[in-house]
């Protein structure tokens, strides 16, 4: 065996970056287990294996035992040591290259499918896309191409596992550094982005030579880059900020299209007070509130908004039965539900039951102050009122 295992650990030392003296140690006390199980628990056996020649003896009370049988034995496990040594090395390859590479996207094939997870052949090893991390509403097939985001990566028994993503952040950051040149260069720099996966995002960018406008570089000629980033997120709505030391100015850029009476600012507490003018109140919260979420969450301020003529009227109609919609039935009538969440149902934009009924509870974690087991009991009552007053 000693050529053949000398030509073994020359190639695994040079090819698979595994110092020979750890497979060495490794066969030693495996042959070592081996030899006592052959000649007894308590019999004084030792193992020496010469790194030059590769030849391998076995000692009982200090002489080299002669045996063919063990001979095989020794060579079956060294066989399996290496082997096993050989797959090791490749799973810790593969995890120390994709943890260098987590922040960033790759490409890959979908391979199968588990439970709606996908998993994705990405070459040298398989990651999971998991259907939290995809893109509502979108649908890949057996063998089609797709790019995500190297979210995680775990160790596993079976080996790394490469958790991948389409719906975090940072697969939008990346998309923009791989289609805008100025943000890969260093020019333009995003500074913050908010994201309702499927729907809406809002991305703050700032630029750092004054002949260069950052939104321009981002929308790009005819809107050619935003377009190709758009079309990756299957439609996702992409608002391009540009971002303003200043929090008022950077509000107002946060919230277009809508446009902003007044601000009034506590910035103990981050909040902020913002007045519009009544046709600019839909625009301001957006569909589902999406708008004001997204903007609240860009600047890291709390926002609430108000018009002149319903800011006196909101929690009034919600109250007294006024924004109880088709079902005839005001919110008030949810139990549990206290004035203050009943106005931030409002602000949000769901102002009858009919909205509450159809919205899905992510949409409804986004509303301050309720929690996922708050909105399922929400949706379930007002789907049971809307039934019973029929």
């Amino acid at each position: 065996m000693s050529n053949e295992l000398l030509l073994v650990l020359d190639y695994i030392e040079r090819e698979k970056g595994i110092d020979r003296n750890v497979i060495v140690g490794a066969i030693e006390s495996a042959l070592l287990s081996a030899a006592r199980k052959r000649f007894g628990e308590e019999a004084d056996v030792g193992v020496i294996i010469d790194p030059k020649s590769g030849e391998v003896g076995v000692l009982l009370a200090g002489k080299k035992v002669e045996s063919g049988e063990f001979g095989r034995i020794a060579a079956q496990t060294a066989k399996q040591i290496i082997t096993q040594k050989i797959r090791e090395a490749e799973r810790e390859v593969v995890y120390n290259d994709y943890c260098a590479k987590v922040g960033d996207i790759t490409n890959g094939i979908v391979h199968r499918f588990e439970r709606n997870n996908i998993i994705v052949d990405l070459g040298k090893s398989e990651g999971v896309l998991f259907y939290k991390e995809l893109i509502p509403h979108e649908e890949f097939k057996q063998g089609s191409r797709v790019r995500a985001l190297i979210l995680d990566v775990k160790k596993t028994s079976k080996g790394p596992q490469i958790i991948l993503s389409r719906t975090n952040a940072g697969f939008v950051k990346r998309l923009f550094e791989l289609e805008v040149p100025e943000i890969y260069e260093g020019i333009v720099e995003i500074k913050a982005i908010s994201r309702l996966a499927g729907e809406r995002t809002k991305v703050a960018v700032r630029s750092k030579d004054d002949k260069v406008d950052c939104v321009g570089a981002c929308v790009g000629v005819r809107g050619s880059r935003i377009k190709n980033i758009v079309l990756e997120l299957h439609g996702e709505k992409v608002d391009i900020v540009r971002w303003n030391e200043e929090v008022r100015e950077y509000v107002k850029a946060a919230l277009s299209p809508a446009k902003i009476s007044h601000i009034k600012l506590h910035a103990d507490e981050k909040k902020m007070d913002i007045d519009v003018d009544d046709d600019q109140l839909s625009l301001a919260i957006g569909k589902k509130g999406q708008n004001v979420r997204l903007a609240s969450k860009l600047i890291g301020w709390s926002i609430n908004i108000k018009s002149h003529l319903l800011e006196e009227q909101q929690s009034e109609k919600a109250i007294s039965g006024e924004a109880a919609g088709e079902s005839g039935v005001s919110l008030s009538k949810i139990s549990g539900i206290g004035k203050k969440t009943i106005d931030a149902l409002v602000e949000a934009g769901y102002n009858d039951l009919e909205s509450l009924a159809k919205a899905g509870v992510s949409d409804l974690t986004q509303v301050k102050g309720i929690g996922t087991k708050r909105a399922e009991q929400i949706i379930e009552e007002v789907k049971k009122i809307i039934e019973d007053n029929k």
